[in-house]
């Protein structure tokens, strides 16, 4: 059974950085598509960035673009996100998502196409 494990959250200052790992156990998949969603207190999962199973296509939420960037290291079997420029309003729990159709070339930023999820962990951004 696959297992997926966020790392790297914490409380950092409006303007700071964080680096997330997802680490995943139990299969490879490096033949899926992989995601990062958040969900703040009271608000509904959204969508952050996406990443094919070759790291060749990547999206972003218009609210991250430009300060995010999703990466895998599929060696590693392990997916990040680099929070650059971080705002209040980016403060929530990240979840890491695996895509469970293998080499699937389309995109997704709907939460119901990723079957495997994370625990998540906690970004706190103070003002």
């Amino acid at each position: 059974q696959v297992q997926l494990v966020e790392s790297g959250g914490g409380l950092v200052q409006a303007g700071g950085s964080l680096r997330l790992s997802c680490v995943v156990s139990g299969r490879t998949v490096s033949r899926n598509n992989m995601a990062w969603f958040r969900q703040a207190l009271g608000k509904e999962r959204e969508f952050v960035a996406a990443i094919s199973w070759s790291g060749g296509s990547i999206d972003y939420s218009d609210s991250v673009k430009g300060r995010f960037t999703i990466s895998r290291d599929n060696a590693k079997n392990t997916l990040y996100l680099q929070m650059n420029s971080l705002k209040p309003e980016d403060t929530a729990v990240y979840y890491c998502a695996a895509d469970g159709r293998p080499y699937y070339r389309g995109s997704s930023d709907r939460a119901a196409d990723f079957g495997s999820w994370g625990q998540g962990t906690q970004v706190t951004v103070s003002s």
